[in-house]
């Protein structure tokens, strides 16, 4: 943990393994476009947004925790881990998983590498945090309505809720880097692309090894239904039928920060796709212009790679492109390059099996601590440290 990363050259290209995704008007990422996440020197603020939605109360619809009660719970637990690391004692049970290890673990990996502590919007949680989190809601509001209800949220709420990323989003003072907890997001992502006008259905990822298309489009479809949205909804009319508390605060961020003007790195996959395309719709087309260029999403290679047939690109690049050519805009999403094929630790190849696979921000922050120099080679022998730990853990 001692030793010094080597600094990236302006002129070099990606770090190992890294991948740049989408095909159709993808952004050029050059040396500029990089350089606030290159720099050393350059302080960045990390988010982590957490919230709940009754749409992971489905059997089967989420491998965030193997069952319905635990997923109640796995933000907080997640929070937890990267928040006070694997060796302390924590409150929060880590929920039980199908393969694999919490991408906290990951994140807390590259944060520690990177000396970032974050700052937690909680959001509809069943248990108010007992670590320190941001005041943006009353803890009794509670998760928002499965989307299936076309009812999700109170429209009043999600206006609340976008205001109050607005807020926080027109006073970043540096570079921001967002990650997220919301067990059933994938799908919550699903329906509000689908209505947004993009065609998603067969691009969508989950947590789980083989992610239960079918059970997500049923939900989508029944969601949309009952809303009967129109031909033009807002943004905030989407939300309140078929979004989470997550994508109403988050998308106020992106909103906010256009005029701050500060860059933005998103970590996840379809969950922020769905947030920037929500921010984007609420904006006039040159701010957009303006928050395309500012925004980077950064994902892990598992992702990345899933589903990617030997001459094609992965359904997540597909979805890359779907939502680049909806948004008429060019996107800049990038693939960190850690990987565990040579691990000797079981539950770390898990995720070169397909299990898991994002979450927390630890792609964007794995790719971040590769972009300031770390290697793959270190980052996944401190997986392995903080994996011993957690294992050794009270």
């Amino acid at each position: 943990m001692d030793s010094l990363p080597l600094i990236p050259s302006e002129a070099s290209v990606l770090p190992e393994g890294c991948q740049q995704l989408g095909r159709l008007g993808a952004n050029a990422l050059d040396a500029a476009v990089l350089r606030p996440w290159t720099s050393n020197e350059q302080p960045l603020d990390l988010l982590l947004v957490l919230a709940a939605t009754r749409t992971a109360e489905h059997e089967g619809i989420s491998a965030a925790g193997s069952t319905v009660a635990s997923r109640r719970y796995t933000a907080l637990a997640d929070a937890e881990l990267l928040i006070r690391g694997p060796a302390e004692q924590r409150r929060w049970p880590l929920p039980p998983l199908p393969a694999g290890v919490s991408p906290a673990l990951l994140s807390y990996v590259a944060a520690r590498r990177l000396k970032l502590t974050p700052q937690v919007a909680a959001l509809g949680l069943v248990q108010k945090p007992d670590f320190p989190h941001l005041d943006i809601e009353p803890m009794d509001q509670g998760p928002s309505a499965c989307l299936s209800t076309g009812a999700a949220m109170p429209l009043l709420r999600v206006q609340h809720l976008w205001r109050q990323g607005e807020l926080l989003g027109q006073r970043l003072q540096r570079p921001l880097v967002v990650a997220e907890c919301v067990p059933g997001g994938t799908t919550t992502a699903q329906a509000v692309l689908t209505a947004l006008g993009v065609e998603v259905a067969h691009l969508i990822s989950g947590s789980a090894l083989h992610p239960p298309q079918q059970l997500k489009q049923e939900l989508v479809t029944r969601g949309l239904q009952r809303a009967s949205l129109g031909a033009h909804p807002s943004a905030e009319q989407i939300l309140a039928a078929v979004g989470d508390p997550f994508q109403a605060f988050t998308a106020g961020v992106l909103v906010g920060a256009v005029s701050a003007g500060q860059p933005l790195l998103l970590g996840g996959g379809c969950q922020m796709l769905a947030v920037l395309a929500l921010a984007m719709q609420a904006l006039p087309a040159r701010q957009r212009e303006h928050l395309a260029v500012q925004v980077l999403i950064g994902t892990t290679g598992w992702l990345a790679d899933e589903g990617a047939a030997a001459a094609g690109q992965s359904p997540f690049g597909g979805l890359v492109d779907a939502t680049a050519n909806h948004l008429a805009a060019a996107l800049s999403v990038l693939a960190c390059g850690v990987r565990f094929h040579s691990s000797t630790h079981q539950p770390l190849r898990d995720y070169e099996r397909g299990f898991v696979k994002e979450g927390m921000g630890a792609g964007a922050l794995l790719l971040l601590a590769q972009l300031r120099g770390w290697s793959c080679d270190d980052l996944v022998l401190d997986c392995e440290d903080a994996l011993e730990q957690l294992s050794a853990a009270p």
